[in-house]
């Protein structure tokens, strides 16, 4: 373009796209969340919680009768909870959280390789160890227990979440809030954004993006500190970030 003294003024570009809002997430509402490990603690009191605000849960086991079993009692039965083994759980859901031990994490996801190919796994297994100072978290060969998750699972999409959570509220009944924020790691924006959605459907909580997964061991690692915090203060302390 020529301006009215004969300069020359550059051409307009095009305009910036507006930045989409982070609590802007998508609607989750229809997935189906598969929990392995969902016959102990963690586990059953995540599907309790999702199932409660009207996820579609299936809770899986090495052995389906145990899982089955687990299904029908008295808190995840009135919630419409399914069970399964393993195998059939990662099969039939959309989103899968890992909740199994430590000590099994491995071999568990080794030999499920096939049926979460393309499944959204959420891995929330924090490795811990205890001595006579107390919990500490041990630093696995892959740096995490998410990014160990990642290596077994090349075909899957692997995030880290909900490793802060009391097992003793996500298991009352009578809490109707658990007012908490779920700090979400994982190499896809968008994945993140589901994990985020679905810590959301549980009132009291909130998903946040807090980086990519090679930054989980930190976060895995924080559950020793609050294991100190509870035993001190007798409590069950979550983590509730200011300024977000």
């Amino acid at each position: 373009m020529t301006a009215a003294d004969g300069a020359q003024t550059p051409a307009p570009g095009p305009a910036a796209a507006p930045r989409k809002d982070p609590w802007e997430l998508p609607d989750v509402s229809g997935l189906v969340v598969g929990v392995l490990g969902g016959t102990g603690d963690q586990g059953r009191g995540l599907a309790y919680r999702l199932a409660r605000a009207g996820q579609k849960v299936i809770i899986g086991s090495r052995n389906a009768e145990r899982a089955r079993s687990i299904a029908a009692d008295d808190l995840l039965g009135p919630a419409g909870v399914e069970g399964a083994d393993n195998a059939e759980c990662a099969r039939r859901s959309d989103a899968v959280i890992v909740a199994v031990p430590w000590e099994g994490h491995a071999a568990t996801l080794a030999a499920l390789r096939a049926e979460l190919a393309g499944k959204l796994v959420v891995d929330c297994v924090n490795p811990l160890a205890f001595d006579k100072r107390g919990a500490y978290a041990p630093r696995p060969d892959e740096g995490s227990a998410a990014e160990q998750a990642a290596s077994l699972l090349p075909d899957s999409r692997v995030t880290c979440a909900f490793n802060h959570l009391s097992a003793v509220l996500l298991q009352d009944p009578s809490i109707e809030r658990i007012d908490t924020d779920v700090l979400v790691l994982g190499d896809s924006r968008a994945d993140c954004e589901t994990v985020q959605a679905l810590a959301g459907r549980i009132p009291g909580m909130r998903g946040v993006f807090a980086g990519r997964l090679r930054n989980a061991h930190q976060i895995e690692a924080l559950v020793a500190n609050l294991i100190s915090v509870n035993r001190r203060y007798k409590s069950h302390a979550g983590i509730r970030l200011t300024d977000v």
